[in-house]
């Protein structure tokens, strides 16, 4: 095993392939960071609406969950790549489209995340909130949702995880993340061992990383 292929080409793995810091549009963490945040907030509104006392809300909810958790991501990809330029016309940079499939797709995962963290508060506290007049709004988002997420840490660390390893998946389209960038030096290189194991290694320090974090957020 020769690791000076990974030394001599690590300012393009590492800044470029992971970062996101070069020529290319590409980096692990400039998609996986915006598709977390995006994929969230959007989660949070399809897991309360899956909740929602008005079947016009919940069920558009429940349909748009149960359809991309039965589809593949690498599915929803292709999609976005082949299906937005025929809509709007032109084509889209590799970026825009990784990170719109990625949100989309996430937010159904984490929409359910978002209702099973909220169904996981004891009734009791709606009940009493409600009792001291506040409306159903602001029960919801001062008094569920804060304890709500709590519970929520341990999926949700879990499912980040999951989107930050599946990133990988958008080199498909060309776009350059840590894997892409990895087939890039191997091309030229030929060393797949050396490259592919320093990789496993970045997204096993990553996800050991949030692992760490969620444990921390739980004991305080």
């Amino acid at each position: 095993m020769n690791l000076q292929v990974v030394f001599n080409n690590f300012a393009f793995l590492i800044l470029q392939g992971f970062f996101g810091i070069g020529k290319f549009a590409g980096g692990t963490l400039r998609l996986a960071i915006p598709a977390i945040i995006l994929g969230f907030i959007l989660g949070v509104f399809i897991g309360l609406g899956r909740l929602a006392r008005s079947r016009w809300i919940s069920t558009p909810a429940t349909i748009y969950v149960e359809f991309f958790r039965g589809v593949p991501l690498v599915m929803v990809i292709f999609w976005f790549w082949f299906i937005i330029p025929t809509l709007l016309g032109k084509s889209l940079p590799e970026y825009s489209v990784a990170l719109t499939a990625f949100v989309v797709f996430e937010a159904a995962y984490l929409g359910e995340i978002v209702r099973a963290g909220v169904q996981s508060v004891p009734r009791g506290q709606m009940e009493a909130a409600t009792a001291t007049g506040l409306a159903r709004a602001q029960v919801m988002r001062h008094v569920i949702l804060p304890q709500a997420l709590r519970n929520m840490i341990p999926a949700l660390v879990t499912q980040f995880i999951v989107l930050l390893k599946d990133t990988s998946l958008a080199s498909i389209i060309g776009y350059v993340e840590l894997t892409k960038a990895a087939q890039i030096v191997n091309n030229r290189e030929i060393r797949p061992f050396e490259l592919y194991l320093f990789i496993a290694v970045i997204y096993w320090l990553c996800s050991f990383g949030m692992s760490l974090i969620a444990s921390r957020l739980q004991r305080e």
